[in-house]
């Protein structure tokens, strides 16, 4: 009975209401829009919608791909001559280091060899027995020790002068502007940490052959999550480790550093330029020791904020976006 009169109710209401009312009312009803959605205005061109949506949605964060011979090891067949030596750097103290190795100790360590094999073949050639039939008992030469003493320590004032140069340098203070990165060595994979950026936390794990070929890049030092940094920006990396010691160390930037359990070790790379640069652990630490590399992506600023985000975190001074609040409706009038 009570089913029967709802009934012929809401027939009744539905005779006298408005047609378009009825009309709205039988149309489905339309999804609702989140909170967050950008909302666009039908009559503004679709090129003007894009640039009204926000940053972080416009610029979604992509792998950058690497560029074959730039941070990576360079084969025999591709590079004769530059697979037997250093890597080309990208890192200030990296030039300058490479710069100290060409052009002052291979100098110095061929004069000193070449000096040597020399007197020692003047050796053999002047003092052997059937040109000396009777041994020299010459007991001292006080010119030559002079010599061989005064000469050694003036090569090596001139190695150390840029060698504690360039140990200073690595070890120099980050300035105020430069972004932390933790890096934790496990067995046997790289955490990454980011507490700049609200304790951004990446695990990184080496990629099989396959999916590295795949990707374009070298196999057996590609992985599934890179340590993305912000390029030409001041970086201090610290290292520790969970279990066992490991080392971070990276050629092309002239970098390594060990991870140590317990203790937490800092250094600064004063700026890299856009590009990905790969390295290794490089202190035995297991049995998966050798499959525990290292790659480092460098990002315009924008991009790497944009990654940030995508994460889940916060860039340094930024503040997570209040709540809209309605506004008070104003007083009727009396």
């Amino acid at each position: 009975m009570k089913m029967a009169i709802l009934a012929a109710i809401a027939a009744g209401l539905a005779a006298i209401a408005p047609a378009g009312l009825a009309a709205q009312d039988a149309a489905p009803a339309a999804p609702v829009a989140a909170v967050d959605a950008p909302t666009v205005d039908a009559a503004v061109p679709a090129a003007d919608a894009a640039a009204a949506m926000p940053a972080d949605a416009a610029s979604a964060y992509t792998p950058m791909a690497p560029t074959k011979g730039k941070g990576m090891p360079t084969s025999y067949e591709d590079d004769p001559l530059k697979s037997m030596t250093f890597q080309d750097q990208y890192s200030a103290n990296g030039e300058y280091a490479l710069w100290m190795h060409d052009g002052i100790l291979l100098p110095v360590i061929t004069f000193i060899s070449l000096l040597v094999l020399g007197l020692l073949l003047y050796v053999v050639v002047r003092f052997n027995r059937k040109a000396n039939p009777v041994a020299s008992r010459t007991t001292h030469n006080t010119a030559i020790e002079v010599i061989w003493t005064i000469v050694p320590v003036i090569i090596l004032v001139i190695i150390a002068v840029p060698s504690i140069t360039l140990l200073a340098r690595q070890y120099e203070t980050p300035p105020a502007n430069a972004v932390t990165i933790k890096a934790t060595g496990y067995q046997w994979y790289w955490g990454y940490t980011y507490p700049d950026h609200g304790e951004i936390e990446v695990v990184s794990n080496m990629l099989d052959d396959a999916e590295a070929l795949k990707r374009g890049e070298p196999g057996q030092l590609a992985v599934d999550n890179r340590m993305v940094v912000p390029a030409d920006t001041p970086l201090r990396i610290q290292t520790t480790a969970s279990d066992v010691i490991h080392a971070f160390a990276v050629p092309s930037l002239w970098f390594k550093m060990d991870a140590v359990p317990g203790r937490l070790n800092e250094k600064l790379i004063d700026g890299i330029p856009e590009g990905v640069y790969y390295g290794q652990c490089s202190e035995l630490c297991g049995a998966r020791h050798a499959y525990m590399p290292i790659a480092i992506e460098a990002l315009p600023p924008e991009k790497f904020a944009a990654w940030v985000k995508a994460q889940g975190g916060t860039m340094p001074g930024e503040q997570a976006a209040a709540p809209a609040v309605a506004a008070p409706a104003p007083a009727a009038a009396n």
